[in-house]
């Protein structure tokens, strides 16, 4: 049985940024918001290359 949320992880030197994101086929622009504020990371890091 899988979760419902997919683990999301961005590995530097420094660090490790965890980034637990809902598995929804939508998210609400404000749970998405929240996460991406909550990561620390830069925006453009959450967009999809189109």
């Amino acid at each position: 049985m899988h979760g419902s949320h997919i683990i999301m992880q961005l590995r530097t030197e420094e660090s490790t940024v965890t980034v637990p994101v809902p598995n929804y086929k939508e998210l609400r622009i404000g749970t998405l918001q929240s996460i991406i504020r909550q990561s620390g990371l830069p925006r453009y890091l959450f967009e999809i290359d189109s």
